[in-house]
């Protein structure tokens, strides 16, 4: 590439550059062509049809400037991609493009200015040493997961008795402060477990010992933490009709039950499948715990210069996320930005290294790749996995992007070193 035509570099920081890119003659007088053949098409002067207009005649009315301006918005991004490529930058943001001043002599410039992936001296990332709490489920880990699964097969049965705390109750209810109904104190038939924690203070202790077609009344009292104002710390009067009492029959962990809620024969089957179960949970757990060390201990020692614009965009991707709760809590954004601001930065950080080591690996995204993770978000989202093709569309990239990433993470667990928190010895993972 001649002097004439090789762009300049300048590089403002690690992730800002500034390119001036000659552009010449021959590019800018096709470019002029090409603009003029859309402008005089629309171009309208007595006596000539629209189309017809001659140049001259056509710089005459409307200026030289006009047919310039279009062309240099035709010519810009063509030379703007081509100053990237000689420079082997990769823009992470949308330039900033202005026409510099002509200068007696040399071509007509471009002066670009873009934040760019900053380029990331790795050193040595694989072996790193961590230690980590093992992987460990116990007999009480699978016996809690037992009596949860027969819990989740329990069955509510009728009974003929006053109602107790721990029961599952149908009622009607009317609440009233000061005489007058309040929002959301009044429901028909609501079937509901008789706990205090689920009501305020006093509603399930006055509905205990009722019997059934029996009408209560009774005061109970919001807490003054009540997040509605209006109510907190106020004595609400409730008149309770009671309908049915039921409890909650848990059936026995035995071989029966494993025969008819799983495919498994005995109990001692479905328990050594549930131990499987939880183990490749406590593996998998144990896998994030070794990423998060690893990838703390890389960001530790491997210096990676953020650009700016991507962590502006990661804040308003985290305000988005949170908006609800914020809402909820009453907590504006411009108090939220400050906050989200680090962890941004740290999470931007990942997010650069981990491809850097993708690109220093050769990690790609391959068909079966892309396939099975449009399988995986069709699964999230309860869609079929055609349709969720259909949104992601051609924008195929940062799922790519998404897939590198955690190839090169699995990478760096997969040769990570690991020791035992809780007993001497390193173990491979």
């Amino acid at each position: 590439m001649s002097s004439d035509t090789a762009s300049r570099l300048i590089r403002h920081a690690p992730t800002e550059v500034e390119l001036e890119i000659p552009l010449s003659p021959e590019e800018v007088a096709a470019a002029e062509e090409r603009a003029f053949a859309r402008l005089v098409r629309k171009a309208k002067l007595p006596g000539f049809r629209p189309g017809k207009v001659p140049r001259r005649l056509f710089e005459q009315t409307y200026g030289t400037q006009t047919i310039r301006s279009e062309a240099l918005e035709d010519v810009a991004p063509v030379a703007y991609a081509r100053a990237l490529k000689e420079h082997d930058l990769e823009a992470l943001d949308r330039p900033t493009i202005e026409l510099l001043p002509e200068e007696e002599g040399k071509p007509s410039r471009l002066r670009a200015r873009v934040e760019v992936r900053p380029e990331i001296e790795l050193g040595e990332y694989k072996g790193v040493r961590v230690t980590v709490p093992p992987a460990h489920v116990s007999d009480e880990d699978v016996e809690r997961a037992l009596q949860t699964f027969a819990r989740e097969h329990a069955t509510l049965v009728p009974v003929n008795r006053a109602a107790r705390l721990g029961d599952i109750v149908t009622i009607d209810y009317e609440g009233s402060i000061d005489g007058e109904l309040f929002e959301g104190g009044s429901a028909k038939h609501q079937e509901t477990q008789l706990e205090e924690e689920r009501f305020i203070p006093g509603f399930a202790a006055g509905i205990s010992g009722m019997t059934c077609g029996e009408r209560r009344e009774f005061d109970a009292t919001f807490p003054v933490d009540y997040p509605k104002a209006d109510y907190a710390g106020k004595i609400a009067r409730f008149a309770v009709t009671l309908h049915e009492v039921k409890v909650v029959d848990v059936p026995a962990l035995d071989d029966e039950l494993a025969k008819s809620a799983t495919e498994y024969e005995t109990l001692d089957a479905l328990r050594a499948e549930m131990r499987k179960r939880l183990e490749a949970i406590a593996n998998n757990r144990r896998r994030r715990v070794i990423g998060n060390a690893v990838m703390q201990q890389l960001l530790n020692r491997v210096r990676v210069p953020v650009p700016q614009g991507l962590i502006e965009r990661e804040v308003e991707s985290m305000l988005a996320e949170t908006a609800e709760q914020s809402k909820a809590s009453g907590t504006s954004e411009e108090e939220l930005r400050p906050r989200f601001r680090e962890e941004a930065s740290t999470r931007v950080k990942g997010t650069l290294l981990l491809e850097a080591i993708g690109s220093a690996e050769g990690l790609e995204a391959s068909p079966t790749d892309i396939r099975a993770e449009i399988e995986a978000l069709a699964r999230s989202y309860g869609q079929p996995p055609e349709r969720m093709r259909e949104a992601i569309g051609r924008n195929l990239r940062p799922l790519k992007e998404g897939i590198v990433r955690s190839k090169a993470l699995e990478l760096l667990i997969d040769h990570a070193h690991v020791e035992d928190a809780a007993e001497e010895g390193s173990t491979k993972v």
